[in-house]
């Protein structure tokens, strides 16, 4: 999916296609009353036509040509503005298409319990519920949204994320979710169902970059009121000036009966409230909060709302995993250093005893160190061992066989238990973990049942290249990065002020996460993080923004408000670069609108008014043509609506500044910028008309 967003053209020409004829069927009132600044447009228009249609049939308040090109101009308005809002919701609709042709009707193996020798009954796909197990095997598609209860797959995701790369799901940890669609390319998977039909990964994901579900943020809302604000207050103003210049015709003529004074049009008024108002945001902010969202998609990362794309742009605090986020995350074993007269082969035989059942990275790495010492490889079901597997609680692992009782795990929880078993913790042991953590390594240290400290295993990681430019863009942007790691506090500083973050929690556990957010929140700040374990759930909650890896449980990925596809942890910050690119836009199209709206009106109105108040004429610095001068401030008004849909759609150019500097940058080159780009365009189109 990500390939074929990323190469999509702007302007793709079936998109383009499907835009023009959904921009005229956004003509229908229902439609162009959601958008109050359009509406007003809209309304005028259906005036200028009535208006236009009087000038043929009959003597018209002004020429009919004049009437015409002033309504077809505006009808030309409404209709760029319905197309910049289609060609964002096209492109989303495309992504939608893509998204659609990885769902597939599939027969499911329903299980009656959850075992593999259950029996099974083959049913359609669609009608699984939540709760109902079934049993994928190699080949075959699993058929909906699930937790995986049993087995170790590879599995090929490539219909969801758009990598071909196959990634092994597992029952138990925090790869245990599988999103219907995707396929078991070895062993099986017993899968229980934790969606109903129509309430899957995909069919949320294909309502939402659909526009089905988008709604206004809170921002976006006070946005649209101020812009209805403006266009109400401007109408009042067009309404209230026919009556004065009828008067104030009547006393120059009443002064001067040769007087040559003459009352504005309604047609002139009428085109004089569609340049002043708010008509080039008005008309790109449907277009602007849309393109939001389908970046995010492109970034292949599902919000449930506008307002999480919003909030990203907000964040000030980002909370980021040490592992895998500022460090490879491949934590390998690089040496045995033993305490207290033990010796090298010792330690490694423990360790290793101590790893066999352990299947992550680091302790594969122990086994295949401790073979360089000598070693030979051990079969785990010829040993009788029982196996103690680490959890958060007690901090450490080990194995009991033939009567030895070892541990591995940090080096307090180590102590704690060397203590229990009535020995005394290791002081060379602490000196070398000392030593290890300020290396920026881990130090796991491994002790047997009778009291005895072994020694040290030492872990390195590795702090991913580039990650401190980055963190020093965040700072730039006054963002405050947080490190989170269940490292010691030594280790965790090494790394810390290596990867240049500003602050990090050490020993993190669940209830610290969701203390330290809400220690943020109280001081006002907006808090991102990601997350991938049922245990970070509650924290998920409470974040601001909570992006849940794809790869992670269930219930992460409902506490979230946004779904990264590629599971990559990095992507938060991408996220956050986003959601202020989208605030950027928003601000700086509305900048630009405001200012080009305050040059229409010094350009428009000694034109407009000439003929009633001759005096006006000094002030018509561009020497417009009356007769043309009303018709080209349409026209660019028309016109500066397409010029921005590409803007619109991709986005303002992120830099990662101060909020100073970025508002000085977006007051001199859209605020200046919008003031200058009138006198120019409109003049240009003045001396067109004038030419034909």
């Amino acid at each position: 999916m990500s390939t074929s967003n990323a190469t999509r053209s702007l302007f793709d020409p079936a998109i383009v296609r499907g835009a023009v004829l959904a921009a005229l069927g956004k003509l229908n009132p229902r439609e162009q009353v959601r958008n109050p600044v359009m509406f007003v447009v809209f309304v005028v228009s259906i005036l200028a036509t009535v208006l236009w249609v009087q000038a043929i049939v009959s003597t018209g308040e002004a020429p009919a040509r004049f009437i015409g090109w002033v309504a077809l101009w505006l009808w030309f308005t409404v209709l760029f503005a319905n197309f910049a809002e289609a060609m964002a919701e096209g492109r989303g609709k495309a992504q939608a298409a893509s998204l659609r042709k990885a769902r597939r009707d599939v027969k499911a193996r329903q299980l009656s319990a959850p075992s593999r020798q259950a029996s099974s009954t083959m049913i359609d796909g669609a009608a699984l519920r939540k709760g109902d197990l079934v049993l994928v095997e190699a080949g075959e598609v699993i058929p909906a949204d699930g937790e995986i209860i049993e087995g170790v797959a590879s599995v090929n995701e490539s219909a969801i994320t758009g990598e071909s790369a196959p990634v092994i799901r597992e029952a138990g940890g925090d790869r245990s979710a599988v999103t219907g669609g995707t396929t078991v390319l070895s062993d099986w998977l017993i899968v229980r169902i934790a969606a109903d039909p129509g309430q899957t990964f995909l069919d949320r994901m294909i309502a939402l970059v659909e526009g089905a579900k988008r709604q206004k943020t809170p921002n976006e809302i006070a946005l649209d009121i101020l812009l209805a604000k403006l266009s109400i207050i401007f109408l009042l103003a067009c309404v209230t000036l026919l009556p004065y210049s009828s008067y104030a015709v009547a006393q120059a003529k009443a002064a001067d009966p040769a007087s040559g004074a003459a009352p504005v049009t309604v047609t002139v008024l009428v085109a004089l409230l569609v340049c002043l108002i708010p008509t080039t945001i008005g008309g790109l902010l449907s277009a602007i909060r849309i393109a939001g969202m389908d970046r995010l998609v492109q970034a292949n990362v599902i919000a449930t709302s506008g307002r999480a794309v919003e909030a990203a742009g907000d964040v000030d605090v980002l909370l980021l995993d040490k592992t895998g986020t500022i460090t490879l995350g491949n934590r390998q074993a690089a040496a045995f250093l033993p305490v207290d007269g033990a010796t090298v082969e010792e330690l490694a035989d423990a360790a290793q005893l101590a790893s066999l059942a352990d299947e992550t990275p680091e302790g594969r790495s122990i086994v295949v160190l401790a073979k360089k010492h000598g070693l030979r490889e051990r079969q785990i079901h010829e040993l009788g061992a029982t196996f103690t597997p680490f959890s958060a609680q007690t901090r450490m692992s080990g194995v009991s066989v033939n009567g030895r009782e070892i541990r591995k795990g940090a080096a307090d929880a180590i102590d704690a238990y060397v203590a229990r078993m009535g020995g005394h913790p290791s002081e060379q042991a602490r000196t070398i973990v000392n030593e290890v953590s300020k290396r920026g390594s881990t130090p796991l240290v491994v002790a047997d049942g009778k009291g005895r400290t072994l020694g040290v295993v030492e872990l390195k990681d590795v702090v991913k290249g580039g990650i401190a430019e980055r963190f020093a863009e965040m700072r730039r942007m006054g963002i405050k990065t947080v490190m989170i790691t269940g490292d010691n506090p030594i280790t965790a500083a090494v790394i810390a002020a290596e990867a240049g973050v500003d602050d990090f929690l050490a020993q993190a556990t669940p209830e610290n996460k969701l203390d330290l957010i809400r220690k943020y929140q109280q001081g006002g700040r907006l808090v991102a993080m990601t997350g991938d374990g049922t245990n970070d759930a509650p924290a998920l909650a409470q974040a601001d923004v909570a992006v849940a890896m794809n790869t992670g449980t269930q219930a992460a990925k409902e506490a979230g408000n946004m779904v990264d596809l590629d599971s990559n942890p990095t992507k938060l910050i991408e996220v956050v670069q986003i959601g202020k690119q989208l605030l950027m836009t928003r601000g700086s199209l509305t900048t630009f609108s405001i200012a080009n709206d305050v040059a229409k009106y010094f350009a428009i109105i000694p034109v407009a008014f000439a003929a009633t108040y001759p005096q006006l004429d000094s002030l018509n610095i561009m020497r417009l043509n009356p007769a043309t001068g009303i018709l080209s401030a349409v026209i660019f008004n028309a016109l500066i609506i397409v010029a921005l849909i590409p803007l619109a759609l991709r986005g303002v150019t992120y830099k990662p500044v101060e909020a100073s500097v970025l508002l000085r940058n977006n007051l001199l080159i859209y605020g200046v910028g919008g003031l200058i780009v009138p006198f120019i365009g409109i003049k240009i189109i003045d001396l067109v008309l004038n030419t034909f």
